[in-house]
């Protein structure tokens, strides 16, 4: 099964980064998020990929071109213009690099990818600035499972503040960030049919806004709940807490 990812957007909320790379190349412990991304479908034998590339999509171009040096020690030796690659680390990655546009919307990217994914049964589509623990077999499964063009992974967002409990003006206890009011939000990690991209106009299409609605609508949407952990990485705070979890040893994303 391939896996599209989009990595075209602007990230204008941590333009801090951003200015200089796309948004899914910033790293995270000295690797792009859109790595950490890439390995958690590897874990679950999803090795094929198809970038959506935008805005510096030729960073993306760059990094996967010079994998080898970015993975792995070399040695230049300028007297005999000759570099040799030490213990080099090869994933069983297939990645096509596809340019869907600076200024296209999600959905016309997704749109723009249709020819590499219009002969398969199905295929994975996610975000490229977003990790979780979810597990992507079962998920694959119950797509297969349930016969419907799309499935969509359903996540509490993250609280980012903490919760007073209060009697009357009284302060009774202080609930560090809790998870959200118990709604249910779109998490990414969708598995879909190739059928999805005819509801798809075409550039200035956002994929969150009337092709899921149209899927809803005709009962060709299920959920897949995921409950553990979720985190996008939306402005640099994110960023810092998703650093802090990877030097920590424990990051809950890390399966692989």
């Amino acid at each position: 099964m391939k896996a599209v990812i989009l990595a075209g957007g602007l990230g204008t909320r941590i333009s801090e980064e951003t200015h200089l790379k796309p948004k899914p190349m910033i790293e995270i412990g000295g690797k792009p998020i859109l790595w950490h991304i890439m390995k958690l479908y590897s874990a679950h034998g999803v090795n094929d990929f198809i970038i959506c590339c935008g805005y510096k999509g030729y960073v993306i171009k760059e990094y996967f071109a010079n994998y080898f040096l970015h993975m792995s020690d070399v040695t230049f030796d300028m007297r005999t213009n000759t570099m040799q690659v030490h213990e080099q680390h090869a994933e069983p990655w297939r990645v096509t690099l596809v340019d869907t546009g600076e200024h296209t919307m999600t959905g016309g990217r997704l749109k723009r990818v249709g020819p590499y994914v219009q002969n398969d049964a199905a295929f994975c589509f996610t975000y490229g600035d977003g990790v979780a623990d979810i597990d992507i077999t079962r998920e694959i499964a119950f797509h297969r499972q349930h016969g419907k063009w799309a499935t969509i992974t359903s996540v509490q967002p993250p609280g980012r503040y903490g919760a007073l409990q209060m009697a009357g003006t009284r302060v009774t206890g202080f609930m560090e960030k809790p998870r959200g009011d118990g709604g249910l939000i779109n998490g990414g990690f969708f598995v879909l049919s190739p059928q999805c991209l005819n509801l798809i106009e075409g550039d200035a299409s956002s994929w969150e806004e009337k092709p899921l609605m149209e899927l809803a609508e005709r009962g060709q949407l299920m959920a897949f709940e995921h409950h553990g952990f979720w985190q996008p990485m939306d402005t640099l705070r994110d960023k810092n807490q998703l650093e802090e979890l990877w030097d920590s040893g424990q990051a809950p994303w890390k399966i692989w």
